[in-house]
Parts: C-alpha cells; sequence; structure tokens
C-alpha cells in the first residue's frame, strides 16, 4: 500500500496516497472532502452534465483503504456531502454502500461549511473532535495545535526536468496537517495561495499523493 510515514504531535501517522491518513496506533482513518453528490448539485443548480459516478468512485477508493488498513474508526472531516439535498438524492445502492462500510465500525461526522444540519446517515455527527493530542475539524483555526483539518482542497506542484506535476496533498507544520480532498470531482487550491501560505508556518511541507507519495517543503513562489 502506498503511504508516507510522519510523526505530528507525538503520533506516527501515515499518509496513504489515495489521501487518507490513517492512526495505527487508534486504527483510525481520516478522510476530508468527499463532497459525494457533487454531480447532481451542479446539474440542479444549471451546470454542466457530469457523468453521475463520483461517489461511486470515491466509495471504491474509500472501501479498498478501509480494506487495506482494517480501521475500525473512520474520521469524515466535513463537505461528505456536496449539499443536503445532494445527501438525500444518493442512489439507493449508494446509500447502502456507506451503510455497510459504516457497519461495525465507530463512524464520525464532522460538519462542514456544504453540509452544516443533520442527515439521514448513520455514524455520530459532530462539530469537531478531540482524540487524544489531536483535534480533527473542517476548517483550520488559530493557536491551535496538534489540528487536523481540510476545507481548502490544497494541492502542490513537484517541478521535474520535463513538466511539472501537481497533485492533491497534505500541507504539514508543527501546528496542523491540512488534509487533501478525497472525493473524486473535487479541485484544489494551490498551496502558493495566500489562503495557504498565511495558515502554514514557513517550516511547512507537503506530502504529494498518488501511487508513490512524495514529501517536499511546501511550495510558496510562483509556479
Amino acid at each position: 500500500m502506498n503511504m508516507h510515514d510522519l510523526t505530528f504531535a507525538g503520533t506516527e501517522l501515515k499518509a496513504l496516497g489515495s489521501g487518507a491518513l490513517f492512526w495505527p496506533a487508534q486504527s483510525l482513518l481520516c478522510v476530508s472532502d468527499l463532497h459525494f453528490g457533487k454531480s447532481e448539485r451542479i446539474a440542479r443548480r444549471g451546470g454542466a452534465q457530469l457523468p453521475p459516478y463520483e461517489t461511486r468512485n470515491t466509495l471504491t477508493r474509500l472501501a479498498a483503504d478501509l480494506d487495506h488498513t482494517q480501521a475500525r474508526t473512520v474520521i469524515c472531516l466535513g463537505d461528505s456531502f456536496d449539499d443536503l439535498s445532494a445527501a438525500r438524492a444518493l442512489s439507493e445502492e449508494d446509500r447502502l454502500w456507506i451503510t455497510r462500510l459504516q457497519a461495525g465500525r465507530h463512524w464520525v461526522w464532522i460538519e462542514g461549511n456544504h453540509d452544516p444540519g443533520p442527515i439521514e446517515f448513520g455514524g455520530t455527527h459532530l462539530g469537531e473532535l478531540t482524540e487524544g493530542p489531536l483535534v480533527f475539524r473542517h476548517i483550520a483555526q488559530a493557536g491551535v495545535r496538534g489540528e487536523i483539518s481540510g476545507h481548502y482542497h490544497p494541492k502542490a506542484t513537484l517541478p521535474t526536468r520535463g513538466r511539472a506535476i501537481t497533485r492533491p496533498a497534505f500541507l504539514i507544520d508543527a501546528d496542523r496537517i491540512v488534509m487533501p480532498a478525497y472525493g473524486t470531482y473535487t479541485g484544489g487550491l494551490r498551496s502558493n495561495d495566500n489562503a495557504l501560505t498565511n495558515l502554514m508556518r514557513c517550516d511547512a511541507t507537503a506530502i504529494l499523493t498518488g501511487p508513490r507519495p512524495v514529501q517536499i517543503p511546501m511550495p510558496r513562489g510562483a509556479i
């Protein structure tokens, strides 16, 4: 399984190539910004008619990560659904798939800005969760250490001799980890955007996702 080992807030974590974060000592898998139902929400609002398979693709990858890690706890770090109507519009097959993944696991839905209210799925619904030295929430807050958040969908670019490679990325410093978006139809914010350069410490690093996760200094300049 493709992963990168890291130590954060005194815990040993694994950044998976898929964009998930695994905490082996707690058998805990964290994913962020699944955005289930995004194609339905875009079509409903008069946007492009995207192929409606992103939820199934995201669930396929999540099922594979759960099969590999055998995680007993799952934290979905907000914006799990593109909005409440998209959550209710999921097919019965996709709803049953989520139920099967939840079976036998402690499943926590952290509320995000796209899914601010209760939804008709099992599990625990929280604004944030503290587990040992780590705080799980959707949007980063200033002055907090040991924080794991999402929201920004960070991407980072790795310069190469041929062409630059840009991938979703974990951003990491001594205070926080900002998770990449896990959902299939999710865009991203480049790491040199002011929102991220102002948030992360100057010595922050980025772990690019993909078949071989790569850790580099967080790119901050023009790309």
